[in-house]
């Protein structure tokens, strides 16, 4: 097996947070567990997917709030929030305030373009501005400026017992560090780099180069650091469905296998007008695993990675692909937990 030149530095994971529609509680209580059980395996970062009017998350900040109280190590993330659906100076507040509580844990990933599904729900989330808004980059510029302190409006000072701020409160100078955009196109890719991000890559791309996966994202990695002020240093997580089956059961693996072999047709070529490419979901013992990701150009590109959790499995198998990966695979992979 080819080792790479780094051991791998940070390991984490994404969960989508299902839950059921007549008991959302049981759901939301999976997900706290979910990144309970990761911090006392040693992971470094867990993440949240963001998804509204479904059945998961739909407030990945309100579930990290209750996450870093039940948590003090681990790092805590979104991935992504899409900005279409909120209100940059609201949201800054927001994040500044869990980042807050967490103790400068939040690392807070965004996406831009429009809600999805405009058309049906833009009366309900915009009713007066709908065909006025902007869904591009100005509106994450909007929001970096408020998260790292800039001023927000040209009023401050005491009116009658009260006391006003021109910067967003509360003010957690360490976040507009920690800020994420979650890209699939090399433009993204770019933009975040041109406007000191971190850059999150995803299972998901845009075929504009090549047809090969690997290839694409890998001049994603090397196009946002091109143009970010820290170049080869700047943070860059890769973030792929990886499902171990060192210790799981036969009827397991079983599941496991038949979720990616639906999967995998999607894999072959671009997907729709946009030319949408999906990586296969990589499945097999840790050991398979690793060597797969050690033939991957883009995962030897960096040194941060955060693995999706399949949608749709039961608890059980989260805890046992969770405990693998931090036992099994992130050490094939030269990673040490975090204690």
């Amino acid at each position: 097996m080819p080792l790479p030149s780094d051991p791998l530095r940070k390991l984490g994971f994404l969960t989508i947070g299902l839950f059921d529609q007549d008991n959302p509680g049981r759901g939301h209580e999976s997900t706290l567990d979910i990144i309970e059980l990761g911090e006392r395996l040693g992971f470094d970062s867990a993440w949240v997917r963001h998804r509204h009017l479904q059945y998961g998350i739909s407030s990945p900040v309100a579930v990290l709030a209750a996450a870093s109280q039940r948590t003090r190590r681990i790092e805590l993330g979104t991935a992504v929030i899409p900005v279409g659906w909120e209100n940059p100076l609201r949201l800054a507040e927001d994040l500044a305030t869990v980042d807050i509580l967490s103790s400068g844990r939040l690392n807070p990933g965004v996406s831009v373009g429009p809600p999805m599904h405009y058309e049906q729900v833009k009366h309900a989330l915009y009713p007066d501005t709908a065909d006025a808004e902007d869904f591009g980059y100005e509106r994450v510029e909007r929001l970096l400026d408020f998260v790292r302190g800039k001023s927000a409006t040209d009023f401050s000072g005491v009116e009658g017992f009260e006391v006003f701020s021109d910067r967003v409160q509360p003010h957690s100078p360490g976040l507009g560090r920690r800020m994420w955009y979650g890209g699939g196109s090399l433009r993204s890719a770019q933009w975040a780099g041109e406007h000191g991000m971190n850059f999150l890559t995803s299972s998901v791309v845009k075929a504009e180069e090549s047809e090969d996966f690997a290839e694409v994202q890998l001049s994603h990695v090397r196009a946002f650091r091109a143009r970010h002020p820290d170049g080869d240093q700047a943070r860059v997580s890769q973030g792929l469905v990886v499902i171990p089956t060192d210790s799981a059961s036969p009827e397991q693996r079983a599941k496991y296998e038949e979720y990616a072999r639906k999967r995998m047709p999607r894999t072959a070529t671009p997907q729709g007008p946009a030319r949408m490419m999906f990586a296969p979901d990589l499945v097999g013992t840790s050991d398979q695993i690793a060597e797969r990701l050690y033939s991957h150009v883009a995962f030897r590109e960096i040194d941060e990675v955060a693995f999706a959790l399949p949608f749709s499995f039961d608890h059980d198998d989260y805890v046992q692909i969770l405990t693998d990966i931090a036992t099994r695979l992130g050490p094939a992979l030269g990673w040490q937990p975090s204690v």
